[in-house]
């Protein structure tokens, strides 16, 4: 067998021909078990096997519209000689996973690799539409090692509401304050429910689906342009199409993600997120992907890219647009090419070709939706990373989607112990709070929360809503979504649950957030926060027995990227190959 090496274009002997060519009883049960599904067995053992992996649900309206693009995959790589073999994996949805699709992303990737593993594929392509998804095929497809190829699903139709047009989440953020407020009725909130999400696809701002689409194109791991095509546009069946074409000739030539997911492909990655005003939660998948090809991505590396990067994608939360304008202005091509020496174009791709040979004639057909680095949106990128006695391993700000006004600001502390405490008191009109307070939210991390749910976005309370503010210095160790806004610190490490600072901020408690020196300072002398850490007590954990307890077993904190401790690549040899013997009868012969 020809040995596969890192960097090389060397062919590889064919994975599944170990399950098929052999006249014995191992190849027998397994032709015999293709036979049984209604394949023909012909060319198996000699032409290219190649997976595609398929997230659909019912339950998740950004999948829906996975089965015909699997079918589309399923022409492309039928077209160029392979054979498909679609697989599912577990849906994770945002929206209706509760408490969060956070707490599945890592089962997922656990999913996905041990099928890659496992089944006789040379090669397989990752479908992904809900955000958590795709990082978490990323994360399996380079544990399990074998050529990977991805196709996104792209973002839904734009909502239309009493003729303006709507975003999924971000618009309605804004108007369920204005409910809150009293300057929306009821039954006017029910007429934009029923409009708000008028098709499948991903959220149509860049949240976290969009980000992700965009830096895995960034990455390599899909072929160019396809990161902002719409859901309802055909040519994302086409994509799909020609990404099953590529995979049948990945499966014999690589590359594998390995491969294409260097530290230069990382460092361009960080580059596009803070160009693009691109979700936080982009920052914990980045460092869990790296995680699995060894790779260690620290928080200084994000602040470092984003200081020297400026925001130049005018997308929704951080500018005006929807992300389906950034196809209509040259796509992601053409964002690299008006971020230039910014980007290291001698990165792989799955394309065969380098990430500058990908963008070659790239144009950019509307500066108002891509920004050049002359003329940004902003003069330094959309996220922050904030260290101090309140976050000794680090937290992150939204940069491009905060009010400047509270980039230096000190406050009193108004603490709530977790979600249900916010929802009891947030809207009290005894609530002792004011516009220069500081709301803090804690037990809502990897551990607390448990998953680290999108809950870091804590409402205005409504009698200030109602005064007119829109703002506040908001902190906790959750996440929120990125289609989310406001001055809002989010992914405090260590977490409450574990012990960090924040478990012990009392009410009226001061706290400094200084967004220039990078500080989130608990404004306590160090011995009181220490002897307030050293006699309270930890809370109990929310699972014992389950997936739930393994997951507190074995979960990392968001400076870490949320991964499982013994899923991250140790340095041991990449083990692509099936656990047990081949040639023999599967009780051993």
């Amino acid at each position: 067998m020809t040995e596969y090496r890192d960097g090389s274009n060397e062919p590889i002997d064919l994975r599944s021909s170990r399950w098929f060519s052999g006249h014995d009883v191992a190849g027998f049960i397994h032709r015999a078990s293709v036979r049984a599904t209604g394949t023909s067995p012909r060319g198996l053992g000699e032409r290219p096997v190649v997976g595609i992996c398929n997230p659909w649900s019912d339950l998740v309206s950004c999948n829906l519209h996975l089965r015909s693009l699997a079918a589309a995959v399923r022409r492309g790589i039928i077209d160029a000689g392979g054979i498909p073999f679609e697989f599912p994996t577990i849906s994770v949805g945002e929206n209706l996973m509760k408490p969060t699709s956070m707490l599945y992303r890592n089962l997922m990737a656990m999913d996905v690799e041990e099928s890659m593993r496992a089944y006789p594929l040379d090669a397989v392509v990752l479908l992904g539409g809900c955000d958590k998804s795709v990082p978490a095929e990323l994360m399996g497809a380079a544990s399990a090692g074998l050529p990977s190829i991805l196709v996104t699903g792209g973002p839904c139709a734009p909502a239309h509401f009493r003729g303006r047009e709507l975003g999924v989440g971000t618009d309605i953020w804004r108007y369920t304050d204005d409910v809150r407020a009293g300057r929306m009725s009821l039954d006017e909130y029910d007429e934009l429910e029923a409009a708000v999400m008028p098709s499948y696809g991903h959220c149509s701002e860049m949240g976290t689906a969009s980000t992700m689409a965009s830096l895995t194109e960034v990455l390599g791991m899909t072929l160019p342009n396809t990161a902002a095509i719409p859901a309802l546009n055909v040519r994302r069946n086409h994509a799909a199409e020609a990404s099953g074409r590529r995979a049948v000739e990945m499966a014999t030539q690589g590359p594998r993600p390995a491969d294409v997911m260097s530290t230069a492909s990382f460092d361009n990655a960080i580059t596009a997120l803070m160009a693009l005003g691109g979700s936080t939660n982009a920052v914990i998948h980045l460092v869990a992907i790296a995680g699995r090809v060894g790779i260690d991505l620290p928080l200084h590396r994000f602040d470092e890219i984003s200081r020297r990067t400026p925001v130049i994608a005018n997308i929704r939360p951080s500018g005006d647009h929807l992300f389906e304008a950034v196809d209509r202005a040259g796509g992601i091509a053409a964002l690299l090419l008006e971020l230039g020496d910014l980007i290291d174009l001698d990165a792989r791709t799955v394309s065969g070709c380098s990430l500058g040979e990908q963008i070659e004639g790239a144009v950019n057909r509307d500066r108002e939706v891509i920004r050049c680095v002359d003329e940004p949106l902003r003069p330094q990128g959309g996220i922050g990373v904030v260290h101090g006695t309140l976050a000794p391993n680090g937290a992150l700000i939204k940069l491009s989607a905060a009010s400047p006004a509270l980039f230096r600001h000190r406050g009193r502390a108004v603490v709530f112990e977790d979600i249900y405490d916010v929802a009891a008191r947030i809207d009290d009109e005894a609530l002792d709070v004011d516009e220069t307070s500081v709301l803090v939210l804690r037990n809502s991390g990897p551990r607390g929360g448990p998953g680290m749910p999108e809950w870091g976005q804590i409402p205005v309370p409504s009698k200030l809503l109602k005064r007119g503010v829109t703002d506040m210095v908001r902190i906790s160790d959750a996440r929120m979504s990125g289609t989310a806004f406001g001055t809002v610190v989010l992914h405090v490490a260590p977490e409450s649950a574990v012990g960090g600072p924040l478990l012990v901020v009392r009410d009226g408690d001061p706290i400094v957030l200084d967004v220039e020196e990078r500080r989130l300072d608990l404004d306590l002398p160090a011995s009181e926060i220490a002897a307030r850490l050293a006699k309270t007590p930890l809370p109990a954990p929310k699972y014992t027995r389950g997936y739930g307890a393994l997951f507190l077993q074995h979960i990392l904190q968001a400076d870490r990227g949320c991964d499982f401790d013994v899923l991250r690549y140790d340095g041991s040899e990449k083990d692509t190959e099936p656990h047990g013997i081949l040639r023999g009868w599967i009780g051993g012969w």
